[in-house]
Formats: structure tokens, C-alpha cells, sequence
């Protein structure tokens, strides 16, 4: 269970579109804005849970066009937000945006964050603690993933208000937006490995 707890804890942690957003919503318009937001994603992630559990997500992902569909979909996206963040300039742009994101913007972000899915996939098809209780294994294992999930996006949403409040050179923000590009490539790189 400590293994699968710390699997969660680093898949979680490191950058990807939800956490990304969950800053850049907490530094463009603040605490209130990023809790719908938080709010949001929470709501998506828990339901990609169950899509993944049920067997949906195999189902569905199985037909050749629609994961190909969904691939490029959540590839272009990312190497959108890779783009907008890094020509961002001197402004710290983790995820700009022109509007307050809500709790809508949440669940659309997690149906097509391929984050969501493959951590997911990983994290209820391994690690297995309790093979002779099945439903009890999946019952915790949501429950551990929720109690990690919810603080280290309340981290992150600190993170982006806190740099709100920062005024930082346009030098240091400059590296912060590139830093945050790179990592999104990063994720776009895995996701692109992941089909051979």
C-alpha cells in the first residue's frame, strides 16, 4: 500500500495539464476562481477513475479512431499550452487565460487529459495490495489517491497565487515560462513513446 501511495504521490506531483492549469488559474485570477476550478478537475479526474475501473475507457479507447481522435486532441492541446506558456515573455503565463475557468472547464480539461488516463491505467492495474479483495483494493486505492490528489492541487493553486503576489524580474519569469513549456513537451514526448 506504501508503494502505491508513493506512486501516486510522484505521478501526481509532477507537471502536467491539470496541475499546470490548477497554478495558472491560481495566478491569473486567484484563490475563489482556482477552488471551482480545483473543484473542477476533481470531479473530472474521480470520474476517468471510474471510466478506467469499468472497463469505459478500455471499451471506448479500444476503437481505433476514437483513441487516435482523442490522441490528437489531447497532443494538440498540450503542445498549445507547451506554445502559449513559452512565448508567454516576461509575464508568468503558466495557463493564460481571458476568462475565469470554472468547474466546467475542470471536467473538460480531465475528459481529454491523457495524464488522467494513463496514471489512472497504472495505478488500478498495478499495484496490487489486496488480490483477494478486488472491490475493497479499488475502494482504498480511490480513497488514497483522493487524499493525495486533493492537497497536492491545493499546492499547486498556492503555488500560483503566491507567484500572483511575487514580483519577480522579467528575467525569472522568462525561465519559469520556459521551464513549464519544457515540461509539457515532456509530457507530450512520454505520451508520443507510449504508442510504439
Amino acid at each position: 500500500m506504501l508503494t502505491f501511495a508513493l506512486a501516486v504521490f510522484f505521478l501526481i506531483v509532477t507537471p502536467g495539464p491539470g496541475v499546470l492549469s490548477t497554478a495558472g488559474v491560481g495566478s491569473a485570477f486567484g484563490a475563489r476562481a482556482g477552488l471551482r476550478y480545483v473543484t473542477g478537475l476533481f470531479i473530472g479526474t474521480n470520474l476517468v477513475s471510474f471510466a478506467v475501473i469499468s472497463g469505459v475507457a478500455a471499451t471506448l479507447l479500444a476503437w481505433p479512431p476514437l483513441r487516435v481522435m482523442l490522441f490528437l486532441a489531447s497532443t494538440g492541446y498540450l503542445l498549445y499550452l507547451a506554445f502559449r506558456i513559452a512565448t508567454a515573455g516576461s509575464k508568468i503565463a503558466i495557463i493564460p487565460a481571458i476568462r475565469q475557468p470554472g468547474i466546467r472547464d475542470g471536467l473538460a480539461l480531465q475528459a481529454i487529459n491523457p495524464k488522467a488516463y494513463a496514471v489512472n491505467t497504472a495505478l488500478f492495474s498495478g499495484f496490487a495490495f489486496l488480490p483477494d479483495s478486488p472491490l475493497v483494493e479499488v475502494t482504498a486505492k480511490l480513497l488514497i489517491m483522493n487524499a493525495i490528489w486533493l492537497p497536492l492541487h491545493f499546492a499547486w493553486l498556492g503555488l500560483g497565487v503566491w507567484l500572483r503576489r511575487l514580483d519577480l524580474s522579467g528575467s525569472a519569469q522568462r525561465a519559469i515560462n520556459i521551464a513549464m513549456a519544457a515540461s509539457m513537451l515532456l509530457v507530450v514526448g512520454l505520451a508520443l513513446l507510449s504508442l510504439r
